[in-house]
């Protein structure tokens, strides 16, 4: 990408750009280079699952069901292959319509994308936010769709001593310079749950103010009442409400990238078809998404298994002396002045280092839970690297 400036006219990959715009594109070029490097230069690359340059054994650093994919969603998968020759439905209609049915919700609500991160992108590509604000830390693609449009970001620093829950202050940003906001419920890289009480008064404010709430719910399946933490059913009283949900995490299907959107601003999602690539949502992802709503107990089998081990691992880190913080889901973010990335990527595990979420910085690590054995061999390799330093955490 190049842009030539300090002429009358400028271009940029093929097209003209009008005087008056060239700082604002080279400041988002800059933005996005910026993003990028930080990204590269980062120990996980920006993100988990970094096992294509690390040599890995156990991976904790995606947060994906340790029960892996379901039987169901493989077969499922696998009989699909023929119709791999076709074009897929760009509209998504028999998942469209298999979500609305599992939580009916009216199905011209939603809207699939290609994970998440597509969604996220395509809904500040469609909305064009002036100003933005984001509770850090946070998932870095918030910011990332955010800076790509040049939208202006501010942020609220969650503090740490409240174990990075929002506070009564943060509704004092919501005003009418406010565009956007982006939640997280459960949070990534905290896995805690946002009150409803708290989430309803943010609504009411984005109301007030006509601003776009982005609630980001990918995690919601791991909660142990995720029924009655999520407000998806709210979507229906609350036009500005705009949520998020991901199939990927509690089916570990990463590598088939499949999510969906739910809001009633019809004219909204109307935006969003406009603004994004047709066919986006392949046809072994809407195979697998469908086959994947059929898993309710499975899901349920899930949450209570990640939530014994999620105490279990608590526990011991209590034992070692590894500050840690409450978590609703499937994945505890903990703190130590040891480089525990790196020594514990000699042992090929690999955790998630967070030294990039802004507002957290060096020294906070995220590991997901696993099975009983590796989220043993976890805590023995943390208590190896104590006890070779004989100091603390």
């Amino acid at each position: 990408m190049s842009a030539v400036s300090g002429q009358e006219d400028a271009w940029l990959n093929g097209y003209r750009i009008l005087p008056q715009k060239i700082n604002m594109v080279e400041e988002i070029m800059t933005s996005e280079y910026n993003i990028k490097s930080a990204l590269w230069e980062s120990p996980a690359g920006g993100h988990g699952g970094d096992i294509y340059r690390n040599s890995v054994d156990c991976d904790f650093s995606i947060n994906l069901n340790p029960l892996g994919m379901p039987d169901a969603v493989r077969e499922a998968l696998k009989k699909s292959m023929e119709r791999w020759e076709r074009y897929p439905d760009p509209l998504c209609q028999q998942l469209t319509e298999a979500i609305a049915q599992k939580y009916q919700i009216r199905a011209e609500t939603i809207l699939c994308g290609n994970g998440a991160a597509d969604l996220i992108f395509t809904a500040v590509l469609a909305d064009c936010p002036r100003k933005a604000l984001i509770p850090v830390p946070a998932f870095a693609e918030y910011e990332q769709a955010l800076r790509a449009t040049g939208c202006e970001i501010c942020y609220y620093k969650k503090r740490e001593a409240t174990g990075f829950q929002l506070e009564e202050d943060f509704l004092d940003l919501l005003n009418e310079d406010i565009d956007m906001v982006f939640l997280c419920s459960p949070d990534n890289p905290t896995g805690k749950l946002i009150d409803r009480s708290m989430l309803w008064k943010i609504l009411a404010r984005c109301e007030t103010y006509g601003i776009r709430m982005v609630l980001d719910e990918c995690f919601i399946d791991f909660a142990e009442n995720a029924t009655t933490a999520s407000i998806l059913a709210d979507t229906k009283r609350w036009r500005t409400l705009f949520i998020l949900r991901s199939l990927t995490k509690m089916h570990a299907i990463p590598g088939i990238r499949i999510g969906y959107a739910v809001t009633s601003d019809m004219e909204f999602l109307e935006k969003m078809e406009q603004s994004r690539q047709p066919w986006s949502v392949s046809i072994p992802a809407q195979v697998a998404g469908m086959a994947s709503l059929k898993e309710g107990m499975r899901v349920k089998r899930t949450c209570d298994f990640t939530n014994r081990e999620r105490i279990w691992m608590e526990n011991e880190l209590n034992k070692l002396g590894i500050t840690h913080y409450p978590s609703d889901a499937n994945f505890i973010l903990m703190r130590s002045g040891i480089n525990l990335y790196e020594k514990l990527k000699k042992q090929k595990i690999l955790i998630r280092d967070c030294s990039n979420y802004k507002g957290l910085g060096e020294g906070y690590y995220r590991v997901c839970m696993r099975q009983r054995g590796d989220n043993q061999k976890l805590i023995d390799a943390l208590g190896e690297i104590l006890y070779a330093g004989q100091g603390e955490f």
